[in-house]
């Protein structure tokens, strides 16, 4: 799948969260995240500023005639110097662009409205790139599910050539790696995620799932388990060795219904251990694998039963 196309149409923001104040504390969260989902206008003034009083209205009046294409922040360098030394703000009004975590346009001084709104127009275009991002991961996701992991890659790889920080998109080609029995590869891809992101969700579940590849277990034990947990249900050690080994042989409901045995008759038993190695099975299987989804809503039975 190739990006350019129509924009997907993700619900525009409601318009009291279209133009909001900023600070240093919340820049990385109202600026550069949010510009990963559509463009941030990020706008720094001061109250003794003459021209900041006149350029601030109006790109406020653009950005909300935009209806959602845009975003707008604004940042008082009075307030914020430490943020405004950050972005080498020489001289006020200074308007930045943001897309994708990046700054990308931007002007100083007080423009026309004409102006302004072939700047905010111009902006607007580039946030189809975010939401095509969105779609083609959603897509990639799709073909994961469908268990189709070599062009599942292929879309997740052309995601990191567009976006090389998205979690989404390295969590999602570790995982068909991971598959595809390139346990080499997804070890360098899982390194590509920057540290700001590495207890994502999506991370830490194929952290989890490569772990687990990368140190398999020997299935040729299960037999002489399943004896000893047939001769004496309530040896717990050999349920949960034997919930390991099921899980390294892909029976994934056999193992969750052992360790499942084990938190009904004694959950703290070894330091509620039983527990632990389940919720281990459900970050190496994702959150919303079916085994996972089965399994969780068989220990939430048992725990608030």
């Amino acid at each position: 799948m190739t990006f350019g196309g129509q924009p997907t149409g993700f619900p525009a923001p409601a318009a009291g969260d279209l133009i909001k104040d900023s600070n240093t504390k919340n820049f990385m969260q109202d600026v550069i995240e949010a510009s990963r989902q559509q463009p941030v206008i990020v706008d720094f003034w001061a109250p003794w500023c003459g021209p900041c009083k006149q350029l601030g209205p109006a790109l406020e009046k653009v950005v909300r005639a935009a209806a959602g294409k845009v975003r707008m922040v604004k940042v008082n360098i009075d307030e914020n110097p430490q943020l405004a030394q950050q972005m080498r703000i020489q001289s006020i009004p200074a308007v930045y662009a943001f897309v994708n975590g990046q700054p990308v346009d931007g002007f100083m001084g007080a423009l026309p409205e004409g102006q302004i709104k072939q700047f905010v127009d111009r902006l607007g275009g580039q946030g189809n790139m975010a939401e095509e991002i969105e779609a083609v991961l959603a897509d990639a996701r799709e073909l994961v599910e469908q268990k189709d992991y070599q062009h599942a890659a292929q879309l997740f790889a052309q995601l990191l050539q567009v976006d090389r920080e998205n979690a989404g998109a390295i969590a999602g080609l570790t995982r068909c790696e991971i598959a595809l029995g390139d346990l080499e590869n997804a070890q360098k891809t899982l390194a590509l995620v920057p540290p700001a992101k590495a207890n994502d969700p999506e991370v830490l579940s194929v952290k989890a799932q490569l772990d687990m590849a990368l140190n398999p277990v020997d299935v040729s034990e299960i037999g002489t388990l399943k004896a000893q947990v047939e001769k004496n249900p309530d040896d717990f050690q050999a349920r949960v060795d034997l919930a390991v080994l099921l899980n390294g042989a892909n029976e994934r409901a056999e193992a969750t219904d052992h360790l499942i045995y084990v938190i009904r008759k004694m959950r703290g038993w070894n330091d509620e251990a039983a527990r632990k190695q389940l919720v281990k099975f459900f970050e190496a299987w994702g959150p919303k694998d079916e085994f996972t989804v089965a399994g969780r809503r068989k220990l939430s039975s048992v725990l608030f039963s």
